[in-house]
């Protein structure tokens, strides 16, 4: 990482622990890779009823799509049909293909 990437990174953690520290939140999804290979993640929502549980559940999602699309400069439905490809496979995948799909698109198996 260069020493601006290294400053935004810290910026941008800084500005997380800060939101998960906030009272008043209802829902969170937490994705935290470590080594460029482990993904730990972690989801949970209070809501008065299942629709508004839905919804946020949704939303979370369709937000996570939007920044990875524009942080890849593509369209925000390529990434949503590469996460339901990839989702559908999380189980069947080494570590290696994994790092393969995230590659190239496509596992070698």
């Amino acid at each position: 990482m260069t020493d601006d990437s290294e400053t935004a990174f810290a910026e941008e953690r800084r500005s997380a622990r800060k939101l998960l520290g906030d009272e008043s939140i209802t829902a969170f999804y937490l994705g935290v890779v470590r080594d460029g290979e482990t993904a730990d993640t972690t989801f949970a929502q209070t809501a008065d009823d299942p629709e508004q549980e839905g919804l946020q559940a949704l939303s979370l999602l369709a937000t996570h799509v939007r920044i990875v699309a524009n942080e890849a400069g593509v369209d925000p439905s390529t990434v949503a049909g590469d996460a339901a490809t990839l989702a559908g496979r999380m189980e069947e995948l080494s570590p290696e293909e994994l790092a393969s799909v995230e590659n190239d698109g496509d596992a070698d198996s």
